[in-house]
């Protein structure tokens, strides 16, 4: 059954590469752009011109759809980014949960992050207090939780997989290094797919091991 999908974050990294997944398996899909990303939009996917922080510069476009997809946030997080996580992060998931609500979207999207982890609190934090908002406002979610998603660009972490296979042999950090693990970004579209395609009747955590099994479908 095709969806149709709004997308906030789908001129980046992931986004893009899920916008084109989606479009290419008949799903209609609108993507949200800012002033000068226009042409960042996957083709096949519908522009929507818009300031993801500003729920009043999109919301009309979003009651057509059933699902929403939220993936703006800042790119290439790190521990010194902490105001950026709240300035971006966090005001975009706000606007983006009002406009949803306003429209009536049936299933919601959101990519989180692996938690609990010993790094990157403020990160770890601002995104908890986003998948809070998410339930006072009681929208039917999926929350995704990778902690790095290795593709184009974004694979020196690669070099660390040797490490995981020793910690996740070992029973006392098995757990963690499963929680904490890599996926590849085909992996989490194809994680993310399911999750658009198989919407929930309540909300929903898919953690790692979780988006590698899904990936398959």
């Amino acid at each position: 059954m095709a969806r149709r999908v709004f997308i906030s974050g789908g001129t980046g990294y992931l986004g893009r590469a899920l916008v084109q997944r989606l479009v290419a398996a008949g799903h209609d899909v609108r993507v949200l752009a800012r002033g000068g990303s226009e042409g960042k939009v996957a083709p096949g996917a519908e522009l929507i011109r818009g300031n993801a922080l500003h729920a009043a510069t999109f919301g009309q476009h979003v009651a057509a759809c059933d699902t929403y997809v939220h993936l703006t946030g800042v790119s290439h997080p790190a521990p010194w980014k902490g105001r950026a996580f709240r300035s971006i992060d966090f005001a975009s998931l706000r606007a983006s949960a009002t406009a949803a609500k306003k429209g009536g979207i049936a299933h919601f999207i959101y990519v989180s992050v692996a938690q609990p982890a010993p790094v990157m609190k403020s990160y770890i934090r601002v995104r908890q207090e986003c998948e809070k908002i998410l339930a006072e406002e009681g929208l039917v979610s999926t929350i995704l939780r990778p902690w790095y998603i290795l593709g184009p660009g974004h694979w020196w972490p690669a070099a660390l997989i040797p490490v995981y296979k020793a910690f996740g042999s070992i029973g006392p950090t098995r757990e963690a290094a499963e929680r904490l693990g890599l996926v590849k970004l085909d992996q989490m579209t194809g994680a993310m797919r399911w999750a658009v395609e198989n919407p929930p009747t309540e909300t929903r955590v898919l953690d790692v091991p979780l988006i590698r099994d899904l990936a398959i479908f």
